[in-house]
């Protein structure tokens, strides 16, 4: 190999992407970032340097798809600077990110492109107290090192110069030592000296130093407490309420503080100053816990403190499993109001420009929130203007309550203080989450942020909801349609149907049955065509629609079964269809059957004997063009019982077929001489009970002949 080959392989020197990420915070004064890198050879953007914080803050997000819905992604996918100016902000378009990082804070993403090629994006990151507008010069100076970068990323790999793999950006390791850590040993002394506990931890929580009074507070050895996180060395603190809090101050940049029992009953308190290296914790004796609880609202006893990170992750897991609006409404009730100490749910959503009440629970009177239901939106009340403008409303009170909105004086509720959150899911408000309170209740701003990151996380259930019952309504009304609302009445005949859907999904079976007169006698029809779509609901209106044809023009069983076999496949249709066709005369006692590929139906005679026809057929129609049906005759004497059905009512998984249908035969016999509609109704929820039933629609028509 020659020197200039060698030479065009090594890595850039230099840490290119360390150096950029560095300059551009400074020149904005941004508190942290990352640099992501745009996978050769998939749609995936890996984290390759992070600063400012430790990269276990930025876990969930180190490698990304480029259709994900975080900022990065967005950046790189639109080729735009993308802003989110605060946490109200993140929570209405990047709930996922809000829900794992619930601090204030604003963030910047930028792509990493030339006009021909991207290579990544950047992301950089202010505490709170950050203007809610990102500057103009802000904005220039990120552009410009953003761009420059491209093309430095654009010159090594036209040379084919790889990125040697770079380090985070942090700060180095505290010294465990009094002097090393403060500079002077007079300084150190003078913090041995002070009546509280003093700490460092770096970024990553671990203690670099602590003076004599922290480790007689904690009453941990100062050996163990240096290098070591605390709430890892200090039993009681080990609560992820206080990791969070570490978390939040750096993140935010804020003072943070708590109140921790160090058992069996000495409270103590601990103040958290941030900086970018780290963070200083002030450790004190804290008032009485009587006396804490008369100085500050805090949760009664056995009531659940605002929910952690853990318990948001945890309800976001349970919130994809919600199906449908009710599931939505349910799981809200059951598991987020209580745990942020609410009593009272009301889900509003809209349609056609008014409100429609979703669901509700916690209210004595319903009609406190039904009354609600059809209001127009530009009604002057709190639910809809939320849901208009995607802007939360707080009130401590039911005096502030009353006075912004006189509307609500009449016929109040029970409630002290309410919660007001916008449900916003894509871009668009889908509703109104009200969470109602016992008692006045403040919002701090802690608690109004973790409330509108949990709204994103409910607007995304709800907006699924919404979409899956539209969905299922929808199908079920064409199935429906295509089904016969109701059987005939024809002489000698008692009739009953019984049409259940799938089990799961709001797919469209093919499953049908109908009923019709013909010519002085009763012609009956049942099957199945395969498939669970669209398509296979429209063929099976077809099939359903061409058999009553064939039957008001006369033709015999064998004749309609083969006439339809044709039509499927003139159709061009590429599904197939079981199907069971019979001409019922009871004055005669005598029926004709012709089967293709169908269930054999049953037939319990007057005695209470039940057999299963074996009936001759021929192939499932849509095969075979030159198929022939043959039909066959059976007595049906007066109170004899014909059972027709599809195979959801008899397949189960690992079950003999025939075994099935034999199972089905002795619980006819065991029900004796019910009702026709009761017998119907027994045979679908013995389906239905079923552990093992397989997901598929389930046809049931019953055909009892009588005297004349």
């Amino acid at each position: 190999m020659s020197e200039g080959q060698s030479s065009a392989r090594a890595p850039v020197g230099r840490p290119l992407l360390s150096l950029t990420l560095a300059s551009m915070m400074d020149e904005v004064h941004a508190h942290s970032g990352a640099v992501y890198l745009l996978s050769p050879d998939q749609p995936v953007l890996e984290m390759a340097v992070m600063a400012g914080l430790p990269r276990a803050f930025a876990a969930p997000w180190e490698r990304v798809g480029l259709n994900a819905p975080i900022p990065v992604s967005d950046a790189v996918r639109e080729r735009r600077l993308v802003w989110v100016g605060g946490e109200e902000e993140m929570a209405r378009h990047y709930p996922r990110i809000a829900m794992a990082l619930p601090y204030p804070f604003s963030l910047a993403a930028l792509p990493v492109a030339t006009p021909a090629r991207a290579y990544g994006a950047v992301f950089v990151t202010w505490p709170g107290t950050h203007p809610p507008v990102l500057s103009d010069w802000e904005r220039d100076h990120l552009s410009a090192a953003c761009d420059r970068l491209a093309v430095r990323l654009e010159r090594a790999a036209e040379q084919s110069l790889p990125l040697a793999p770079e380090p985070d950006l942090l700060a180095a390791p505290l010294v465990g030592g009094m002097a090393g850590t403060l500079g002077t040993v007079e300084a150190a002394r003078m913090v041995a000296r002070l009546p509280y506990g003093l700490c460092s931890l770096d970024l990553h929580g671990r203690v670099g130093f602590a003076n004599a009074a922290a480790t007689e507070l904690l009453e941990v050895p100062v050996n163990r407490l240096l290098g070591a996180q605390m709430w890892a060395t200090v039993p009681w603190l080990n609560d992820p309420t206080y990791e969070d809090r570490y978390r939040a101050a750096l993140f935010s940049q804020h003072v943070t503080s708590f109140v921790a029992l160090r058992p069996p009953d000495t409270w103590l308190s601990f103040r958290l100053y941030p900086s970018t290296t780290g963070l200083s914790v002030r450790i004190s004796r804290a008032r009485p816990a009587a006396e804490l609880d008369r100085a500050a609202p805090r949760p009664a006893r056995g009531q659940p403190r605002l929910v952690t990170i853990t318990q948001v992750l945890s309800l976001a897991g349970a919130l994809t499993e919600a199906v449908g609006v009710q599931d939505v409404v349910q799981l809200v009730a059951e598991e987020i109001a209580p745990a942020v100490g609410s009593q009272g749910l009301v889900i509003l959503g809209s349609r056609a420009g008014r409100l429609r009440v979703l669901g509700h629970q916690g209210y004595e009177d319903p009609r406190v929130v039904e009354r609600f239901d059809g209001m127009p939106l530009s009604e002057p009340i709190p639910g809809s203007q939320v849901l208009r403008t995607g802007v939360p409303a707080f009130f401590e009170s039911r005096a502030e309550v009353e006075r912004l909105y006189p509307a609500l004086v009449r016929n109040p509720s029970a409630f002290a203080a309410w919660a007001y959150l916008p449900l916003i899911a894509s871009g668009r408000p889908v509703g109104t989450c009200v969470l109602s309170y016992a008692a006045p209740h403040p919002f701090p701003t802690e608690e109004r942020t973790v409330l509108t990151n949990l709204a994103g996380l409910i607007a995304q259930a709800l907006e699924r909801a919404l979409l899956y019952d539209a969905k299922h309504r929808l199908a079920h009304g064409l199935q429906e349609a295509l089904l016969p609302r109701t059987l005939p009445s024809l002489p000698g005949i008692e009739s009953a149907a019984r049409y259940l859907p799938a089990m799961q999904g709001m797919e469209i079976g093919g499953d049908f049955y109908d009923l019709a007169a013909a010519q002085g006698t009763a012609a009956a029809v049942i099957g199945d065509v395969q498939g669970h779509n669209v398509t296979a609901a429209g063929l099976m209106g077809q099939v359903r629609t061409a058999v009553r044809a064939y039957t008001a023009v006369g033709q015999p069983p064998e004749e309609v079964m083969r006439s339809t076999n044709r039509l499927l496949l003139d159709l061009g249709s590429e599904l197939f269809a079981s199907c069971l066709y019979l001409r019922l005369d009871p004055a005669r006692g005598r029926a004709v059957m012709s089967r293709a590929g169908h269930p054999p139906p049953l037939l319990r005679r007057p005695d209470g004997q039940v057999r299963v026809l074996d009936l001759a057929g021929g192939p499932l129609l849509g095969i075979d063009a030159s198929a022939a049906y043959p039909s066959t005759e059976v007595a049906l004497p007066a109170g004899s019982l014909l059972v027709l059905y599809t195979d959801g009512l008899v397949e189960s998984p690992g079950t003999d077929f025939e075994d099935s249908v034999a199972d089905l035969c002795h619980r006819l016999t065991a029900l004796g001489d019910l009702p026709l509609n009761d017998l119907a109704d027994a045979l679908i929820q013995h389906a239905t009970d079923m552990p093992d039933r397989l997901d598929d629609d389930i046809a049931l028509l019953l055909l009892q002949a009588h005297a004349r």
